[in-house]
């Protein structure tokens, strides 16, 4: 049966934390709403999730959970989340506590008043460090210039109302996806919630260097073709780099002194080298997306449900 409010939580390697979560979390919905589900989306861990998962729906009903076969990414997570949920508002928060659930009350009364999606915007980014604030203040500017979408400060923390939630997973098919932007992108009626960042209580951040400079160039090149266009710029910059090599070789020569020797060519022929490399790099990843998208694999893989009403299939 339907429910008003649905909270979906992606979760990797979160049991030192999850049953503090879950308590949490829980005595906040059962306040807001008369009818609520919590779903926890297990994203292939390897610790043992799946049995704290098991053993809260046993305590609590509305507790219920989808196991992934294999860690495919808190995108591909938080799909499988809005896939099954059933609420007529949906929450996405992380399962770490830094999104403060003691906002979901804010967030229905929002949109209880005619909001269809409610973006939770950091204000503070809590124990980041320096360099962490610089590369993602560096990040959202470079995606809000390129995209036309402003995500400085936003975060998977929102509500989106049944509507939007059909839209997101009937009627963008995507399997590589980024919810943030598709989020912004649907348009309809959205308003901000701003919160600050808490410390982790338990467990570690899972993110890397490599895996956020590859989550940069996957929703830059997913949400933006202006990237393409740095090729041809690159062609012109070329291009003019040559005319004037050939306009000094021209005057050297009518001069009557010796046109420029080994080390201009060697460093012309290395800069255009590079650029073409440039170039290729752009258009690969492009091309990679393409790749990706008409394999037409699902998102991702469900091992099993607990306590699933519509239980889901094994892919989507």
């Amino acid at each position: 049966m339907p429910c008003e409010l649905s909270i979906v939580i992606p979760a990797f390697n979160e049991s030192s934390g999850l049953p503090h979560a879950l308590d949490t979390i829980k005595a906040i919905a059962a306040n807001a709403s008369d009818s609520y589900e919590i779903i926890v989306v297990d994203d292939g861990s390897t610790d043992d999730m799946p049995g704290l998962i098991n053993a809260a729906h046993a305590r609590t009903p509305e507790i219920r959970g989808i196991i992934l076969s294999r860690q495919f990414g808190k995108e591909a997570a938080l799909y499988a989340g809005l896939k099954h949920a059933s609420g007529k508002a949906v929450v996405t928060l992380d399962a770490d506590l830094q999104h403060p659930p003691e906002l979901i009350p804010d967030m229905l009364e929002q949109w209880r008043n005619g909001a269809e999606i409610v973006h939770g915007v950091k204000q503070d980014r809590g124990a980041d460090s320096l360099i962490q604030r610089l590369t993602a203040a560096i990040y959202n500017g470079v995606f809000s210039r390129l995209s036309g979408f402003d995500l400085r400060g936003s975060s998977d923390f929102k509500l989106l109302d049944r509507r939007v939630v059909d839209v997101l997973t009937k009627k963008l098919p995507e399997s590589g996806r980024f919810y943030r932007g598709l989020s912004a992108w649907v348009g309809y009626q959205q308003v901000t919630v701003p919160f600050d960042v808490a410390p982790r209580e338990t467990g570690e951040r899972h993110w890397g260097g490599l895996g956020l400079i590859r989550y940069a160039l996957h929703t830059v090149t997913a949400f933006s073709s202006l990237p393409l266009m740095i090729v041809p710029a690159l062609g012109l910059v070329m291009l003019v780099i040559a005319v004037i090599l050939g306009v000094e070789a021209i005057f050297s020569r009518l001069a009557g002194n010796s046109i420029s020797g080994f080390a201009t060519l060697e460093i012309t022929i290395l800069f255009a080298a590079s650029m073409i490399m440039i170039g290729l790099g752009i258009i690969g990843q492009y091309m990679a997306r393409m790749f990706d998208e008409i394999k037409g694999r699902p998102v991702c893989l469900i091992s099993r449900s607990i306590g699933m009403n519509n239980s889901p299939g094994n892919d989507f």
